[in-house]
C-alpha cells in the first residue's frame, strides 16, 4: 500500500495554531484517522485490497484496488462492487457513532466526553454531506449507479455536489460573520477544493466517454 501526505496539512496546522484552535484540530484529526480505519476494516472484511493511504488537511483517505470479478457481478444498472463501496463508505461514520455511544456510556469525565462527542458528531455531519468523494457523496453515487447506471450517476452526483457546496457556502458565510470562526471558512475552502478537483476529473472522464461513443458511431 502506498502512502502520501498532502503538504497543505501544515498550512492548516499553522492557521489553527495562530487562532488558538490547534487542540480542536488535533482532536478532529485523531478521530478522522480512527474514522478511516473503519473504512479500512470494512474493506478488508469485504475482500477488498487497500491500494493507497493519503493524509490530507481534513483527515485520511484510503482507496482500494478494484477486482475484475466484482465488475462482472451485475445488479440492476450497476454491479456488486457498488454495494461494497456503499458499505465501506458507511463504515466510517458508523465508527464515529460507535465512539459517541462508547464515550457516552463509559467516560466519566463530562468535559472530555463532550469534546469527544462533539468532534465525532462534526465528523459524521461533514463526511455524510452529499458531496463526492466524501462518504455521503460515495453512498449517494453508489445508489444512483445501481438505479441509473454509471454515466448518469456521475452526472447527477456532480450536480448534487455543486448545489450542496453552494448552499453550504451561503450558510457558512452567515455563520462566519456571526461567530467569526476561521475553521468554518477553512471547511468551505476544503469543500470547494474537493468539488473542483473532482469536477476536473469528471470532465476529463466525460471527454473520454464522448470520444469512445463517437468512435463507436463512426464505425
Amino acid at each position: 500500500m502506498r502512502f502520501k501526505i498532502d503538504l497543505k496539512i501544515f498550512i492548516f496546522m499553522i492557521l489553527f495554531l495562530f487562532t488558538s484552535q490547534i487542540e480542536t484540530y488535533a482532536t478532529m484529526m485523531i478521530f478522522a484517522i480512527i474514522h478511516e480505519f473503519g473504512h479500512l476494516i470494512a474493506g478488508l472484511i469485504l475482500g477488498m485490497k487497500p491500494e493507497k493511504m493519503e493524509i490530507m488537511p481534513y483527515g485520511v483517505s484510503i482507496s482500494f484496488k478494484i477486482m475484475l470479478d466484482d465488475y462482472n457481478k451485475k445488479i440492476h444498472n450497476g454491479n456488486l462492487l457498488e454495494i461494497k463501496k456503499i458499505i465501506v463508505a458507511l463504515a466510517g461514520p458508523f465508527t464515529n457513532l460507535l465512539i459517541i455511544l462508547a464515550t457516552w456510556n463509559i467516560n466519566q469525565n463530562v468535559f472530555s466526553s463532550l469534546i469527544i462527542i462533539y468532534a465525532n458528531i462534526l465528523l459524521i455531519i461533514f463526511n455524510l454531506l452529499p458531496i463526492y468523494p466524501l462518504d455521503g457523496g460515495r453512498i449517494l453515487k453508489g445508489i444512483l449507479h445501481i438505479i441509473f447506471g454509471k454515466r448518469k450517476a456521475e452526472k447527477y452526483i456532480n450536480h448534487i455536489s455543486f448545489v450542496s457546496v453552494i448552499i453550504l457556502t451561503l450558510i457558512s458565510s452567515i455563520l462566519v460573520y456571526s461567530v467569526k470562526n476561521i475553521s468554518i471558512f477553512l471547511i468551505i475552502l476544503v469543500l470547494w477544493g474537493i468539488f473542483i478537483k473532482q469536477d476536473i476529473i469528471d470532465k476529463r472522464r466525460d471527454k473520454i466517454y464522448n470520444l469512445i461513443q463517437k468512435t463507436i458511431e463512426n464505425n
